[in-house]
């Protein structure tokens, strides 16, 4: 795989400045600067890497899929993995109320920008092997893992995810066998692919639980 960019969104409102994004070079000591509070400027600089060749990993700080379990009264319940903070209430709900459009929203301008056709994945294993494209990932950063604005946010993300590299699926953080994914759906509706299994397929899912990131891979 060529040198894979690997891009977070601290998802919120964006009239608020609640919205965040940071982006660094897996493998590659990075220095974050600039301002990174605007959903355009991450789209476009996702596709620009695509186009010059770059795999990309983006991921959203939001749910990005519910689970859909046989027991009804269950249908609320915090995902495996979220602990007290589940999806369904408080900052959970209204984080993934807020992805509904932003994923979207970002995910078309990505297409849109392109020169070429391009993949998208939810699975790493085929993403590594197909060694360019898109893959989505979730961002679950904990309260113990904040830092001091929404683009640290993003930056605490990514670091993690390049302390993880490449063993990204080994280190999936919440395992569900049924699920509705709104990722998916977004990939659907963005045009990205016509796959509807993409419904129902989980995306990988890193939690963040210290501000402090130890890169191992540098």
């Amino acid at each position: 795989m060529n040198t894979l960019a690997v891009y977070c969104a601290d998802i919120g409102s964006v009239k608020a400045g609640h919205f965040g994004w940071a982006r660094l070079c897996a493998g590659a000591s990075s220095e974050f600067s600039g301002i990174r509070d605007s959903p355009g400027g991450l789209a476009a600089e996702v596709a620009k890497d695509l186009r010059l060749g770059h795999p990309v990993a983006l991921g959203f700080e939001c749910p990005l899929f519910v689970p859909l379990p046989e027991e009804p009264t269950a249908l609320t319940a915090a995902r495996p993995g979220e602990g007290d903070r589940p999806w369904s209430a408080g900052a959970g709900a209204a984080c993934l109320a807020t992805g509904l459009t932003e994923t979207i929203w970002i995910l078309e301008r990505i297409k849109g920008a392109l020169d070429r056709p391009s993949n998208a994945f939810l699975n790493w294993g085929e993403f590594q092997r197909a060694g360019s494209g898109l893959f989505l990932w979730e961002a679950f950063v904990t309260k113990a893992a904040k830092r001091s604005s929404h683009q640290n946010d993003a930056e605490a993300a990514v670091e993690y995810f390049d302390s993880l590299f490449p063993n990204i699926a080994e280190s999936n953080a919440i395992q569900c066998t049924r699920v509705r994914s709104l990722i998916g759906a977004a990939l659907l509706q963005a045009r990205w692919s016509t796959d509807l299994r993409l419904l129902e397929t989980p995306c990988v899912v890193l939690r963040v639980d210290s501000p402090q990131i130890s890169n191992t891979s540098l």
